[in-house]
């Protein structure tokens, strides 16, 4: 176990290397933010010491070194337009993010879990097709679309619901729903599968035989077997929240760790861009491992393979 542990630990460090030299070369190629900084009118000798300053004139191998040795100590660096350390802007806008990603994981199992149980259990009728519908429609529909559709009926239409921003209890609502509807479909058909697979197995057979009632069969017997593809699906699904939050913070103006990241693009900041990028990765990487190590201990095939 120890070997399947340190083997997944260095494929995780592996993972990350590739993905923070991917965003350091991709950021590279927005552009030179010096020219957003400097005086339109400032002289060459001028650029040159505001590059000078952001260490953009040594070598890229060198600045790579820099960025790689830094990230792994946390030390983000000073945002380019804000002159702020990155570390402090993220770790201001992270919990807002965090607080939408779990809204949106509670929207997606509150809804996505009783519409696939009761999937499962009336197969082949009206309302399994109805919620294989629901399904479809939910994987189908792009976040931002939704989140336009939304801000159009709850906020203009009706007046129910802010628009946009973290203004109350009630501004998260609107967003959340926006990224939980897709996941709240891809909830409901996992656990209508695996709940079809647990009820055609013997032990359930078994358990109407001895003449326990519908309800304690599906309940407690069948409901729990089927949980641990979507309680493993579901920590992959949080991570997942929160690289998605990028467009729906931008959709509903929500100050999360999403729009920083927008902002950064669009001044060419790369310290915030490359910072919060990592941060994202960092968490889906960790996520990963952590279900790698656990599905570890659960099935003893899995680590010897």
């Amino acid at each position: 176990m120890t070997r399947y542990i340190a083997l997944r630990f260095l494929q995780a460090i592996i993972s990350l290397l590739v993905v923070m030299t991917i965003v350091f070369m991709l950021s590279r190629l927005s552009g030179d933010p010096v020219q957003l900084l400097a005086d339109i009118s400032a002289s060459e000798e001028q650029m040159e010491a505001i590059r000078r300053d952001l260490g953009l004139d040594k070598p890229l191998a060198v600045q790579w070194g820099t960025y790689v040795r830094d990230m792994f100590v946390f030390d983000l660096g000073e945002s380019v337009t804000s002159r702020q350390p990155v570390r402090e802007l993220i770790m201001q806008r992270l919990p807002n993010t965090l607080q939408l990603g779990f809204a949106a994981m509670a929207i997606s199992i509150v809804i996505g879990l009783p519409i696939g149980i009761y999937a499962a259990v009336h197969r082949g009728t009206r309302w399994d097709g109805l919620a294989r519908l629901f399904a479809v429609l939910g994987q189908s529909m792009p976040s931002f679309w939704l989140g336009v559709l939304l801000i159009l009926i709850f906020a203009v239409v009706l007046g129910v619901l802010p628009p946009g921003g973290k203004e109350s209890a009630t501004s998260i609502i609107l967003p959340a729903f926006s990224m939980g509807y897709l996941t709240t479909a891809a909830i409901m058909r996992l656990t209508r599968s695996s709940m079809l697979d647990v009820l055609n197995a013997e032990y359930i057979k078994l358990a109407r035989i001895k003449g326990l009632s519908e309800t304690k069969v599906i309940w407690k017997h069948a409901l729990k077997n089927s949980l641990i593809p979507v309680i493993t699906f579901s920590v992959v699904l949080f991570t997942l929240f929160l690289g998605a939050a990028v467009v729906t913070e931008t959709v509903f103006a929500w100050p999360g760790l999403g729009s920083l990241i927008l902002d950064g693009v669009r001044t060419r900041d790369y310290p915030l861009i490359q910072g919060g990028v990592v941060v994202f990765s960092a968490i889906y990487i960790m996520a990963n491992l952590l279900v790698d190590i656990l599905y570890g201990y659960l099935d003893p095939r899995i680590r010897l393979t």
